[in-house]
């Protein structure tokens, strides 16, 4: 059992999968539906840290942060805008109709570009916010404009976060779980409370 340890520690897992898998993990959460459960947030504030600890180099990795947060939302807007109507057009679900594209259009139309830069520090909307900016057809230049705006503060400054923090702070890596854990948990809280308040109106 002690190979299935290295999934439940950020640390031994980033050591593992090195460069390649955080650019796998960072690309897939940002544009593929089947990146929903991916942990991105921790894997670059864990990252971040490694490199201050010299067992990765920060430069590379803030490259690879960037390139792949702003690689996956793109993908994760053509997916959306090419298989989107398509699959919208069934009309024996509540979720996937024609009406739920005119809302998403009108949607993208007035929160659009604040929705794109903010969704990246936020759990499950992450993935699924480049995915309906391409449903509602928001401007492709538009999208890609807040798109690289939204990798670069989230990209890397998590990166650099994690980063600095184990620079400056001497056996952060003694808490580096318990942080992971509360980036996680922070990140949750404002949707699920959001989520919260529509239901009870």
């Amino acid at each position: 059992m002690a190979h299935l340890s290295v999934f439940f520690n950020p640390t031994a897992l980033i050591q593992t999968v090195g460069y390649v898998g955080i650019a796998a993990v960072i690309f897939t959460e940002s544009g593929l539906l089947i990146g929903i459960v991916l942990p991105g947030d921790s894997v670059l504030f864990t990252a971040g840290f490694l490199a201050s600890q010299g067992l990765l180099s920060i430069i590379p990795l803030l490259i690879i942060s960037f390139t792949m947060a702003a690689l996956g939302d793109n993908v994760g807007y053509w997916l959306g805008k090419r298989f989107g109507p398509s699959v919208f057009k069934r009309k024996d679900s509540i979720f996937l109709n024609p009406g739920n594209i005119t809302r998403a259009e009108a949607f993208y139309e007035e929160h659009g570009t604040k929705t794109i830069v903010l969704a990246r520090f936020i759990p499950v909307i992450r993935t699924l916010a480049p995915l309906l900016a391409g449903v509602g057809s928001m401007h492709w230049r538009t999208f890609m404009t807040y798109n690289l705006l939204g990798a670069f503060i989230w990209g890397i400054g998590v990166t650099f976060t994690g980063y600095w923090l184990g620079a400056v702070i001497p056996g952060i890596d003694r808490y580096i779980i318990p942080i992971v854990l509360l980036i996680i948990f922070s990140s949750v809280i404002p949707p699920a409370y959001n989520y919260y308040r529509q239901h009870r109106r």
